[in-house]
């Protein structure tokens, strides 16, 4: 079934009321509804991963490198192919690479589940994100096609948008429930009947559509938009996980080559895999950037949130989940609040305020992170959720507003591309500056045997593995100095996404502004 609705038609301030024929009706909002399916099990995913954190270290004894590249492989493969894949569905058909990718989800969620090793399990999350980026980008799309009234697509959005940040914080509450009651490889299976019953529902209540003209698969530009996100994100990752270094920089020298190559390829191209003149709007950029820093802050919290109420307070991962979910509430509210509010306030206002609001989240955990308690972390938590359920809204709006209906897919992906981008920067930067104080912070009792040693000095999960075999009192000494070099990391990280999430407020101040904003 292909959409006939007008991708032309819009309602903006001042601007006639959209036709009515143009309005979308019940079966638009029950493919709304369907296509929450991949955008919660995607978000979910991607947390969820941070509560099992603990379980899987005992289970296949990572080390602390194999720990943070569990996290970051998928993000890392879906920023790499986001825009590819946003290009192809243009191209084949939004809802069949929909379809094809929760078939493969699925099949490698399966997999997953029952990993015999840490380097299986880094290569199944690896091909979960190749699945991964054929779901994202059709999600948002498909909505920018099925919602052609500015003010209903700004609902669904906002929907969408509160979906992928309730998912996220919906990651540690479902997490937490599975490992109270199974194996860490629950947190994995869960996504196939998620899959299965979007496979049952998307052919039947969403449209397909697609760009009316494509252009011919361009594999080049493929290959040059793998060839600049990779390296530039794993010369990040380690970057922040063990310094400056000649492989790094060159890492980043390739990258940055790639990247130039690239938007040369597309400005010379009649048509482009991804128009990179939209970059061009202060607006369309700034956009970007801030749902970049926004999910950079929250990924960042939630990796050590989790392990400190786990591994430092002593919750269970249920017990922890729970202490989240008001966080989970709030931004689902905030999401769905700003719909009317930017009716009279302007979006610069909504995105750049809710960015501050989020920073005062950080700012609670700098100045209690000597002493944390779990209260006061689901405050914390309450606050950055606010901020973000707002900014996310609005920004991703003006995204997916300021390109035509029918080169939705594109765009789409560049915005998804950015979360997942801040995604594994918030986990490789924030995660490994916290890595790397911790290392060097705990003090490892005498007499351990070498592979223990290590095991107890990179992670938090790996000392209290440690400490469960040692006699006391060398348990205790181990497990009290790991948990104070770990919130001394803490401190370093939180002053860091304060100063990223208030650079990222000024960013939205001054570049969403104008008519790529305000319409």
């Amino acid at each position: 079934m292909t959409s006939t609705m007008d991708p032309r038609a819009t309602t903006a301030p001042g601007a006639p009321v959209t036709p009515l024929a143009h309005r979308a009706g019940a079966r638009e909002w029950t493919a709304l509804a369907v296509l929450m399916l991949p955008v919660l099990l995607v978000a979910v995913d991607a947390t969820v991963l941070s509560f099992a954190l603990p379980s899987i270290s005992q289970a296949l004894a990572p080390t602390g490198t194999q720990l943070l590249w569990m996290v970051d492989i998928y993000p890392l493969v879906l920023a790499g192919l986001l825009v590819s894949m946003g290009s192809l569905a243009d191209r084949i058909g939004r809802r069949r690479l929909l379809l094809i990718g929760a078939v493969g989800f699925a099949t490698v969620s399966a997999l997953a589940a029952y990993a015999p090793s840490a380097e299986w399990l880094i290569a199944a999350r690896a091909a979960l994100g190749f699945f991964g980026a054929m779901l994202m980008p059709a999600t948002l799309s498909l909505l920018r096609n099925l919602f052609v009234d500015r003010q209903q697509r700004r609902l669904a959005i906002a929907i969408w948008a509160a979906g992928f940040s309730g998912g996220a914080a919906l990651g540690p509450i479902v997490g937490g429930f599975l490992l109270e009651h199974y194996w860490w490889g629950s947190a994995f299976l869960m996504a196939v009947p998620v899959l299965v019953l979007l496979l049952i529902l998307a052919p039947v209540f969403v449209p397909e559509s697609k760009d009316p003209n494509p252009g011919a698969v361009d594999v080049v530009s493929i290959a040059l938009s793998l060839l600049t996100m990779v390296p530039l994100v794993y010369a990040i990752k380690s970057i922040a996980h063990d310094g400056l270094s000649v492989t790094a920089l060159g890492l980043v020298v390739l990258g940055l080559l790639a990247g130039a190559t690239f938007v040369r390829r597309q400005l010379t191209r009649a048509n482009p895999m991804l128009d990179v003149r939209l970059f061009r709007r202060s607006a369309f950029t700034g956009a970007v950037l801030a749902n970049l820093l926004a999910v950079f802050a929250l990924v960042g919290f939630l990796f050590f949130v989790a392990q400190h109420l786990q591994l430092v307070l002593g919750y269970s991962p249920m017990q922890s989940g729970l202490i989240l979910l008001p966080g989970l509430v709030v931004t689902i509210v905030a999401g769905l609040a700003v719909v009317p509010l930017v009716r009279v306030l302007s979006p610069r206002l909504v995105v750049a305020g809710g960015l501050v609001i989020s920073a005062a989240g950080y700012v609670a955990i700098l100045f209690t992170a000597d002493d944390p308690s779990a209260w006061g972390l689901g405050a914390a938590f309450m606050l950055l959720s606010l901020g973000i359920g707002a900014a996310e809204t609005i920004s991703n709006d003006v995204i997916v507003s300021s390109v035509p209906a029918d080169k939705a897919g594109a765009a789409s992906a560049i915005s998804e591309t950015a979360y997942e981008l801040g995604a594994v920067l918030g986990t490789a930067v924030l995660g490994g500056i916290l890595s790397a104080v911790y290392a060097a912070r705990v003090v490892v009792p005498a007499g351990l045997d070498a592979t223990a040693a290590a095991t107890a000095g990179e992670t938090l999960g790996g000392a209290t593995a440690v400490a469960a075999t040692l006699p006391e009192p060398a348990a205790t000494q181990l497990l009290d100095s790991a948990r104070h070099a770990f919130d001394g990391g803490v401190v370093f990280t939180a002053a860091i996404a304060v100063v990223l999430v208030l650079a990222a407020a000024v960013l939205a101040w001054v570049t969403l502004r104008g008519k790529g904003a305000e319409s």
